[in-house]
């Protein structure tokens, strides 16, 4: 089982002997996972909003976080999306 991962290694571009956390396949993106949670993070501070806010302030500091993650999560994927990238 270790050589397979020591293949796939190698493979992959990432030297073993230079980072042996390659082996538990922790080089991997967390490319599905990031927008989902930036979504569901900007999602939820919203709903936090949702109420009586006292003040533009407590206001604003949901808000603001909350536009960036949701505008992260929709630009994210196309930015990997494009070929340029890879």
């Amino acid at each position: 089982m270790a050589s397979k991962t020591r293949e796939v290694a190698v493979r992959s571009g990432v030297d073993p002997e230079a980072e042996p956390s390659v082996d538990w396949g922790w080089h991997q993106n967390f490319t599905k996972g990031l927008p989902i949670a930036a979504g569901l993070t900007g999602i939820i501070l919203l709903l936090f909003t949702i109420g009586h806010p006292i003040s533009w302030t407590e206001f604003l500091f949901m808000a603001v976080p909350a536009a960036v993650c949701l505008i992260g999560a929709v630009t994210y994927p196309i930015y990997k999306r494009r070929s340029w990238r890879h």
